[in-house]
């Protein structure tokens, strides 16, 4: 059996890492995707003598494409049709017990880095979520090490007026999900107000492609009065962005039914304050693919 070159071996080693920051500074699994083809393209001309570190070799060539990709893909937004949801990322059990990083990849914290500019993106998701230092993601962002610690501490400030307050456990999540299903499900409207904070946000993002809501739906009752409509649907508990989420099909009865929805929760004080529901089918292509391929 052939051994990989030591390009190719440096790429394989350090992809999960290189596809996180990506699928962070851009929120969207196929724009991140493109990003490390981008990569590897670059790479694969680079003399592997002339490099010191790999590592921090290619975090710095993803930095610069998702910055690139990141200020096309922000034009592109600006004509989306109704709420923008991050793109759903099926992720293992093992990314929910890392409470840091499943934090950085859940909706609500991906939600919260949209506010930031491009570099301030990048900067905070190289310096808080990854720990590389001032100087590495100088190199990648083109700033003197001076100006990325600035830069770091401002989006820093940003991000904590921003993000959910509290560190929410996988077996909170789990059990507010669960409880969350079983009361849509058997259309109990008293143990949903009881679990739905007064001024719950749901954001539906069909993308001008399928039935959503094209604004926020904000406040309990008008937020259970669309609930209620979910309860032909049949749900399937998963793990998307490093939390429970739940997979709402539409007919059941078929061997291979329609992903219709992915449905995440935002938890702050031990109730729902934000539910998430991506609809577009674009953004849902490539879970139902993964789906498909684990049956």
């Amino acid at each position: 059996m052939t051994e990989p070159d030591p390009a190719t071996e440096a790429f394989i080693t350090h992809r999960n890492l290189l596809f996180t920051v990506a699928y962070e500074m851009l929120a969207s699994v196929s724009d991140a995707e493109d990003v490390l083809q981008e990569t590897w393209l670059r790479w694969a001309d680079i003399d592997q003598d002339t490099v010191r570190d790999p590592r921090a070799f290619l975090v710095r060539i993803t930095t610069r494409q998702a910055l690139t990709r990141l200020r096309t893909v922000r034009r592109r937004k600006e004509s989306y049709v109704g709420p923008w949801l991050p793109e759903p990322l099926l992720t293992s059990p093992d990314v929910a017990e890392d409470i840091e990083l499943a934090d950085s990849v859940s909706m609500a914290m991906l939600l919260v880095l949209e506010t930031l500019a491009p570099t301030e993106r990048a900067v905070f998701v190289l310096r808080d979520v990854f720990d590389l230092a001032y100087d590495e993601i100088a190199q990648a962002v083109e700033k003197t090490p001076s100006a990325v610690r600035q830069i770091a501490h401002r989006a820093r400030v940003h991000v904590a007026a921003r993000r959910p307050r509290e560190v929410v456990s996988p077996a909170q999540s789990r059990d507010a999900l669960a409880a969350f299903q079983q009361a849509v499900e058997t259309g109990d409207l008293q143990r949903l107000l009881d679990m739905i904070a007064p001024d719950v946000v749901l954001l539906t993002d069909g993308g001008g492609v399928v039935r959503a809501a094209l604004e926020p739906v904000v406040g309990a009752e008008t937020v259970i009065n669309v609930l209620r409509r979910l309860t032909s649907a049949t749900f399937h508990p998963a793990q998307v962005n490093g939390h429970p989420a739940l997979i709402l099909r539409t007919d059941a009865a078929k061997n291979d039914p329609k992903i219709d929805s992915v449905l995440a929760l935002r938890l702050e004080g031990g109730l729902i304050t934000g539910i998430y529901a991506v609809r577009n089918p674009e953004k849902l292509s490539r879970i139902t693919r993964e789906i498909a391929v684990g049956r």
